[in-house]
C-alpha cells in the first residue's frame, strides 16, 4: 500500500467535507467510515468472486446462481454483498440518481444479510449535499484506496479521527495500534486456537491480524479455530469493531460494549488461551471503590491495587490494573501480548510491588522495547509485554529482554514501521530463546531462496537496461553525425549563436561514453558471479544450518559486487542522460533534422525513476536496480541473523537481547526495561544498512524542516507586506 498516496487522497476527502458540508465533523465522521466499510467490503468481495463464479456451472439460472454465490462466501475472509450494496454499482449510478438513498439502501441490505451488524452501519446519507457525496464516492474509488490491503480499516479510521479532531480520538492515552506492533504481538504469542480476548479492542485490529496469521501461517479457517471476545467502552468503537471483523469474514458476535475497569467478563477469567491488547496508557481517576473488590488470588487483580491519589483517592495510574487483567484472564497455559507505556516497566511504589509478584510467578516470557514514531498520531516509545503461563520449566527463571529501539524502517520523518523481514528477525530471537531452531533455519532458507529468485531475473533486467541505453545512444549518435552549425544557429540572435567548439565538445563526450568499458566489464563480471552464486544455491542444503552458513560465505562475498555494479550502472544512466540534456538544452538538438526527438524521449523515460506518488509503472531502470537492491537486501537479512546467532542457538547479543534471571531482575529493583539489561552494542557493530536507514531518517527530517521553514518565511513575508501596506 502506498501510504502517502492513500493519505493524500483521504485528506482531499476531509478537505471536501470541511469546506463544503453543512454537517459537523461529529455528524459526518461515521458516514465517512461507512463509505470506507463499503469500499473495503467491495475490495474483498471482488477478490473472491471470480473463483466462486468459476466453480458454478454456466447452465445454472441467474437467480439460483446468486444464491450459490451467497452460500459460497460462507467461510471466506470476506462478506457476500448483494448487488445493490456493491460499491462499483454505487459509483456507476446514472446521473440524477440519489446517491444518498442508494448508500442507505446498501446498508439496509448488508444488515439484512448479517444479523451481527444490526444497528452498526451508519445511515443518513441523504443529509449530504448530493454533489459532495458523489465526489466523495469518486475519491473512494481511486486506485490507491481500491488497492489498500491489511488492516486498512483501522488505519483509515485513525486517520479520520486525527484529521477531523473528533472528541475522544486520543483522550486518555488511547491510540490506534500500529500494524507493526500488532503483527509483532501475534507473531510472538501465535494465537491459533481457543478463546482470544482483547478487553480494549478498539476497531478490532488485533483480531484481524490473528485472522491473517491463521490463514497465512496455519493455512486454516480462522472461525474454525478461535473464538474472539472483545470489549470496548465506546459505542462507536464497538460498531467499528463489528464492521471490521465482518468485512474480513470473522465472527463478531462476541464484541460487547463495556468499561473494562468496572465491567468484568467473569466467565472468561482464567479461561482464555490468548489475551492481546493495546490499552489506553497512564489513565488516572479510576474509582478505587469500584475495583478494590477485584483484589483476589482468583480474581482480576491477583497482585493487589496500585497506588492512589492522595487528594481524590482514585487510582493514580491504571497501567498496573491492565497488566493484571491480562494476566488473570489467561488459563493455565495461556499467552498474552500487549502494548504498554514504557514508564510501566520501571514504575515505583505499589506498581513495583505488583511487578515483583508478577515476575516471581515465572510467567513473564519476554519484554521488547520499541522506539519512537511507530504510533500513527503520536511520537512516543512503548514496550511490548509477553506472558506465557505454559513456559517450560527450564525458562521459568528467565525473562527474554529485547531492545528493538534501533530496529525500524523510515516511512517519513514522522513515521516508522517494521518491515516484514525486521518482524521475522525479531521473532527469530524469540524462536531461538524457546529452542525452536527449526523455525530459524526455515526463515534463513526462505531468505536464501529469495536471493536466488532475484538473481534468476537479473540477466534479463540488465539486458533490458543496456538496450535502453543503446536506444538513447542511437538518436544522439545520429545527431552528432548529422548536425550542422548553420541549422542550429538559424534565426538565433547573435549572442545565442553556438560555436563549433560546443558541437565538437559534445562529439568528444559522446565518443568517450561509447568507448567507456567500465559498465560492460562490470556487467560481465557480475553475471559470471551471479551464475556461480546460483549454482552454489542449487547445490546447498538449505534445510540445514551448516549448509546455509557455508552458502552465506559466498553470498556475503557477492553483495559488494552487486552494490558496485549498481553504482556503475547508475553512473552510466547519468552519463547518457547528461549527454541528452546537453544536446537538447545547450545545442538545441530539436532544431536538427538529424535528431529523432520522439525516440530520445521514449529512451529517456526508460532510464528515469518512476514517480511512485503518481502511481507510475516501474521503468526499465527501476526494474534492474530493484533486482540488485533486493538481492543485496535478502543477503543482508541472513547476515544480520548469522552474525548475531552464528550457531543458530540463542545467545546474549549486546545492545539487542539477553536472557535475564529473576535474581538479576530483583537486583535491578524489579525493573522490566530491556535497555537496563542488554547493554550497548560494541562500536562499529552497526550494519551498513542500519546506518543508511538512520541517514534516511535524518534526510527526511531535514526535508520536513526545510518545507516548514519555506512556509514560515512565506507567511512572515506576507504579514510584513500587510504591515507596510
Amino acid at each position: 500500500m502506498n501510504v502517502q498516496q492513500l493519505e493524500s487522497e483521504l485528506w482531499e476527502a476531509a478537505d471536501q467535507l470541511r469546506a463544503n458540508s453543512k454537517l459537523t465533523a461529529a455528524e459526518y465522521s461515521m458516514p465517512v467510515l461507512g463509505l470506507i466499510f463499503l469500499r473495503h467490503a467491495n475490495n474483498r468481495f471482488n477478490a473472491y468472486l471470480p473463483e466462486i463464479e468459476a466453480a458454478i456451472p454456466p447452465q445454472v439460472p441467474a437467480v439460483q446462481r446468486e444464491d450459490l454465490i451467497r452460500l459460497d462466501f460462507q467461510g471466506k475472509a470476506a462478506i457476500y454483498l448483494p448487488e445493490a450494496a456493491r460499491f462499483d454499482r454505487i459509483v456507476n449510478l446514472p446521473q440524477g440518481a440519489s446517491v444518498g438513498a442508494a448508500i442507505d439502501a446498501a446498508m439496509d441490505q448488508i444488515e439484512a444479510e448479517y444479523e451481527v451488524l444490526k444497528g452498526a452501519l451508519p445511515r443518513g446519507y441523504t443529509a449530504f449535499e448530493p454533489d459532495l457525496l458523489a465526489e466523495l464516492v469518486k475519491i473512494f474509488d481511486r486506485p490507491a484506496i481500491k488497492a489498500a490491503t491489511g488492516d486498512v480499516f483501522g488505519r483509515i479510521y485513525e486517520y479520520f479521527l486525527n484529521k477531523f479532531a473528533m472528541s475522544g480520538a486520543q483522550e486518555g492515552g488511547e491510540f490506534f495500534t500500529p500494524p507493526s506492533l500488532v503483527r509483532m504481538i501475534v507473531g510472538v504469542i501465535e494465537p491459533d486456537h481457543g478463546l482470544v480476548l482483547d478487553p480494549a479492542c478498539g476497531s478490532a485490529g488485533m483480531f484481524v491480524q490473528t485472522g491473517h496469521f491463521i490463514e497465512d501461517v496455519r493455512h486454516a479457517v480462522t472461525n474454525d479455530l478461535v473464538t474472539f471476545h472483545g470489549q470496548e467502552k465506546s459505542d462507536t468503537n464497538t460498531k467499528l469493531a463489528r464492521m471490521n471483523l465482518v468485512v474480513h469474514g470473522l465472527d463478531a458476535s462476541n464484541i460487547r460494549q463495556g468499561n473494562t475497569f468496572y465491567d468484568q467478563i467473569d466467565h472468561l477469567v482464567g479461561q482464555c488461551d490468548f489475551v492481546m491488547a493495546n490499552p489506553p496508557f497512564n489513565v488516572d481517576g479510576v474509582d478505587t471503590k469500584k475495583v478494590e473488590g477485584q483484589v483476589d488470588s482468583t480474581g482480576r487483580l491477583p497482585f493487589g491495587l496500585p497506588g492512589t491519589n492522595a487528594k481524590t483517592g482514585a487510582i493514580s495510574n491504571a497501567n498496573s490494573l491492565w497488566i493484571q487483567y491480562f494476566y488473570s484472564y489467561l488459563n493455565d497455559t495461556g499467552r498474552a501480548g500487549f502494548v504498554m507505556a514504557s514508564s510501566a516497566s520501571d514504575a515505583g511504589n505499589k506498581d513495583r510491588d505488583i511487578r515483583e509478584k508478577l515476575v516471581r510467578t515465572g510467567h513473564v516470557d519476554a519484554m521488547m522495547a520499541i522506539g519512537n514514531k511507530f504510533f500513527y498520531t503520536r511520537s512516543l516509545p512503548c514496550t511490548l509485554w509477553f506472558f506465557d503461563k505454559g513456559k517450560p520449566e527450564d525458562l521459568r527463571d528467565q525473562v527474554l529482554m529485547i531492545d528493538a529501539r534501533n530496529v525500524y524502517h523510515v516511512v517519513s520523518a514522522r513515521s516508522h514501521v517494521f518491515t516484514d523481514e525486521q518482524l521475522a528477525n525479531l521473532n527469530a530471537i524469540v524462536w531461538l530463546y524457546r529452542g525452536e531452531q527449526e523455525k530459524f533455519v526455515a526463515l534463513v532458507g526462505r531468505y536464501q531462496r529469495q536471493v536466488d529468485d532475484w538473481l534468476a531475473g537479473l540477466p534479463e533486467r540488465i539486458a533490458a537496461d543496456t538496450a535502453a541505453v543503446a536506444a538513447l545512444a542511437s538518436p544522439l549518435k545520429a545527431f552528432a553525425k548529422g548536425a550542422r552549425l548553420a541549422e542550429l544557429n538559424a534565426d538565433q540572435p547573435e549572442e545565442a549563436q553556438l560555436a563549433q567548439t560546443a558541437l565538437d565538445d559534445f562529439k568528444a563526450d559522446l565518443a568517450a561514453a561509447q568507448a567507456d568499458t567500465q559498465a560492460p566489464e562490470a556487467i560481465a563480471g557480475l553475471l559470471t558471479a551471479c551464475g556461480a552464486a546460483r549454482v552454489a544455491i542449487a547445490a546447498a542444503n538449505l534445510a540445514s544450518h551448516a549448509g546455509q552458513a557455508s552458502l552465506q560465505i559466498a553470498l556475503d562475498a557477492l553483495a559488494p559486487q552487486l552494490k558496485a555494479a549498481g553504482k556503475t550502472l547508475e553512473a552510466r544512466h547519468k552519463q547518457w542522460l547528461k549527454l541528452l540534456d546537453t544536446a537538447e538544452k545547450t545545442l538545441r538538438a530539436r532544431l536538427s533534422k538529424a535528431f529523432d526527438g520522439r525516440a530520445a524521449r521514449e529512451a529517456k523515460r526508460a532510464l528515469l525513476a518512476a514517480d511512485t506518488r503518481k502511481n507510475e509503472e516501474p521503468t526499465v531502470r527501476d526494474a534492474m536496480l530493484e533486482a540488485l537492491k533486493q538481492t543485496v537486501y535478502f543477503i543482508h537479512q541472513v547476515h544480520w541473523l548469522h552474525s548475531r546467532f552464528p550457531d543458530a542457538l540463542f545467545e546474549d547479543v549486546p545492545g539487542l537481547c539477553k536472557a535475564v534471571t529473576i535474581d538479576e531482575i530483583a537486583a535491578n529493583d524489579w525493573s522490566l526495561t530491556p535497555g537496563r539489561y542488554v547493554g550497548v552494542a560494541p562500536a562499529g557493530a552497526e550494519d551498513e544498512e542500519d546506518f543508511a536507514e538512520k541517514l534516511r531518517e535524518i534526510h527526511d527530517e531535514l526535508a520536513e524542516l526545510n518545507d516548514k521553514a519555506v512556509d514560515l518565511a512565506g507567511r512572515i513575508a506576507g504579514n510584513f507586506e500587510e504591515l507596510l501596506g
